[in-house]
């Protein structure tokens, strides 16, 4: 497939089913959602599950597309949305076994910590590493998501309003609370 062909024609091409050119959104985007889904999930078997439901519903509704945004922001959209929703239930299924260890039914709950890591951090693995990762774990939902878009997938402010369906200066206020909460979580850190 010639790869100076435009977004137009290749949604074109989507709309109709065209396998490369599936294959080809695919190729150019897996890894990108994985990464934001990742971010959220905080586990490498539900962030896969997670980039598995965004090309299945992108294949399953791409006619319904209106291209208002760009593929890549509807990408972006619909990975935190299906990677939001996994981690309620998550911690739905998580508060529910703890209250049912609470009543002494007899299967025991394990709650161990989310693994952030991906094959390129295993390599890198250290305390700070980790800490890091704990430190933007426990960020307020919203933050967690503009903090990941723009430092780990290099969007810009207005790329991240757009997926956000929210204005820049949210987006920029946002980065701002995330940065100083982080700041105050990892100044032990530098020490």
């Amino acid at each position: 497939m010639n790869e100076t062909v435009d977004e137009t024609t290749r949604l074109d091409q989507l709309r109709q089913g065209h396998e490369p050119a599936f294959r080809w959104l695919v190729d150019t985007y897996q890894k990108r959602v994985f990464r934001t889904a990742l971010a959220i999930v905080s586990s490498p078997e539900e962030a896969e599950d997670v980039a598995q439901e965004v090309f299945v519903e992108v294949f399953r509704t791409v006619g319904n597309f209106r291209g208002e945004a760009s593929l890549a922001t509807w990408l972006y959209r619909l990975t935190t949305s299906r990677a939001l929703k996994k981690e309620r239930d998550r911690k739905r299924k998580k508060r529910f076994a703890f209250m049912t260890t609470l009543f002494g039914d007899d299967g025991e709950a394990s709650h161990d910590p989310p693994d952030f890591q991906t094959p390129e951090t295993t390599l890198e693995a250290s305390e700070q590493t980790r800490q890091i990762s704990q430190a933007v774990q426990g960020l307020a939902e919203s933050q967690k998501i503009a903090f990941t878009l723009h430092y780990q997938e290099e969007l810009s402010y207005q790329e991240i309003a757009a997926v956000m369906e929210t204005s820049v200066s949210a987006v920029e206020s946002l980065l701002f609370r995330a940065r100083q909460t982080l700041r105050k979580k990892l100044i032990p850190l530098r020490s």
